[in-house]
């Protein structure tokens, strides 16, 4: 499995873990020594971040001494087992915690909850295993942690982590990590400088059923929270719960609700920029939606040749997700980085959104160590100075959509020169090659009347055609675009019979 390390943006975590005079009471089920009891609840974490937010920003110290700590040096530091939060908890309970390093500076305090109270969790070298000559056996002894993550019981590495801002991601349901997910988003790619608040102090908890339950403490230039997320993980994957009340400090010109975060090199459309020899690469390869009017619509993920923003106007939505529909190894060929492997996250609203757009930001990248991709929900109320908004949504991190479609699939986009097949092409002309799978398709033939629906932003398709593929249950849509240099043309597409969709709607962009 990966190692959960830093996120590949390489952000500022934490709040300086607030000092204990001394050792206080370590905890009875095993684990690090805890600090006095302090009272804890959700309700005065929401205070305490509207108070906060009345306060000037002060950005969140860092350790000196950590530049000497790369990637490489701080994944050589191994946290003792036998010292893990929980370790005698049954199931996947066991709470390890991350040194701090370059790309991770920050301290960010740590505390355990339990009937008697908030513990905080007193950092030691002790706690750690340093290899001889590893530029962290120099540091001083309160140097703090950066982060934690949470263990499989079996010994299979962990399946959570927290690191970084407010990044957190999962490991299920394939025991890979893949894409991150993040408390919020503050001015993405949008003339701002982009904000990245950071989780400055968690509680650990557990509720009645024996879940997981995160509470923390988000700062930022802009915004103060409170977030409690609860865990129920299954062989299925991961669902988390998740309620903030965020408290803004001064407007935002682009909020970002749910975003998520993804890495997207090349697929089986961009295959020019295919350098490596893996036939693909990516975390994610396309963006998945539940209108509101309830439309599926699939969106495949591009490498674009500049920064591409598009907003998805919506009302309501049930839901949106990245996901990782390409499953079989022969996609990618990678017996390293197992892309086969990593997860899909989708999101679900509790309650009402109301009006908004599902936000898709594509920037280009030229290796596989750049996360550029990012998905988001934006309201279309802008948020001002002294404004305080709540949010409920469930995260899954799955396979798969959890909801069935209810039609048709995507499972492949392709493009290629424009024209008849084997001959020379235009190259101003482009031909979009979607394959669809499930639903009613199997059942169809050249005879049912089915009709291929395609519409472009400005012109119109030409050679569209759409049949069953021979030796197969699945459907092949074709057609050709015209483009412009220099310009942006925006499609759609989808397969109905009778006026009804047998088909998610495949929507994507073409560079000219």
């Amino acid at each position: 499995m990966s190692g959960s390390g830093p996120t590949r943006r390489a952000v500022a975590s934490g709040l300086a873990a607030s000092g204990l005079a001394s050792i206080a009471w370590s905890a009875a089920t095993g684990g690090p020594s805890l600090g006095p009891a302090k009272p804890f609840s959700f309700e005065t974490l929401k205070s305490h971040a509207r108070a906060l937010a009345g306060q000037p920003y002060r950005a969140p110290p860092t350790r000196p001494g950590l530049q000497a700590l790369d990637f490489d040096a701080v994944g050589a530091i191994r946290y003792r087992p036998d010292a893990a939060l929980w370790r005698d908890l049954p199931g996947d309970s066991a709470v390890e915690f991350f040194h701090l390093g370059r790309y991770a500076p920050s301290p960010v305090a740590i505390n355990v909850v339990d009937a008697g109270g908030a513990r905080q969790i007193v950092y030691s070298r002790s706690l750690f295993d340093i290899p001889r000559g590893n530029p962290a056996a120099r540091l001083p002894e309160n140097l703090g942690f950066a982060g934690f993550r949470v263990m499989n019981h079996e010994g299979g590495g962990d399946w959570l982590a927290y690191l970084g801002a407010s990044y957190f991601r999962a490991a299920t349901p394939f025991n890979q990590y893949g894409l991150s997910m993040r408390a919020i988003a503050i001015d993405t790619a949008t003339p701002n400088v982009e904000e990245f608040p950071s989780f400055t102090e968690f509680w650990l908890d557990h509720d009645a059923a024996g879940n997981l339950v995160v509470c923390a403490l988000l700062d930022g230039p802009s915004v103060t929270g409170a977030y409690r997320i609860t865990h129920r993980k299954s062989a299925s994957g991961l669902v988390q719960d998740i309620e903030a009340t965020l408290n803004f400090r001064r407007g935002v010109l682009r909020l970002g609700i749910a975003p998520l975060t993804s890495m997207y090199w090349y697929g089986e459309a961009d295959r020019a920029l295919a350098v490596d020899w893996r036939p693909q690469i990516h975390d994610s390869d396309g963006l998945a939606m539940w209108t509101g009017a309830g439309e599926r619509i699939w969106r495949p993920l591009a490498n674009p040749p500049r920064v591409v923003t598009n907003a998805f106007q919506d009302r309501d939505p049930r839901g949106f997700g990245l996901m990782q529909r390409d499953r079989l190894f022969g996609d990618y060929e990678d017996d390293g980085a197992f892309y086969n492997r990593r997860p899909s996250l989708w999101v679900e609203p509790v309650g009402a959104l109301g009006a908004g757009a599902v936000q898709l930001v594509e920037i280009p990248t030229a290796a596989e160590t750049n996360d550029n991709i990012v998905a988001f929900w934006t309201p279309a109320k802008s948020v001002a100075a002294g404004d305080t908004l709540e949010t409920r949504y469930r995260l899954y991190w799955t396979d798969e959509e959890p909801s069935p479609l209810g039609v048709a699939t995507v499972i492949a986009t392709r493009t290629g020169v424009g024209g008849r097949p084997g001959l020379p092409g235009e190259a101003a002309v482009r031909k979009f090659v979607i394959d669809f799978a499930g639903g009613r398709l199997a059942s169809l033939d050249r005879s049912s009347g089915v009709q291929a629906i395609v519409t472009f932003s400005r012109g119109a398709p030409t050679d569209v055609a759409a049949y069953p593929i021979v030796g197969t249950p699945n459907w092949r849509l074709l057609f050709d675009a015209a483009i412009t240099p220099g310009n942006t043309l925006d499609l759609r597409a989808f397969l109905r019979v009778n006026g009804s969709a047998l088909t998610e709607t495949w929507v994507g962009q073409a560079f000219g």
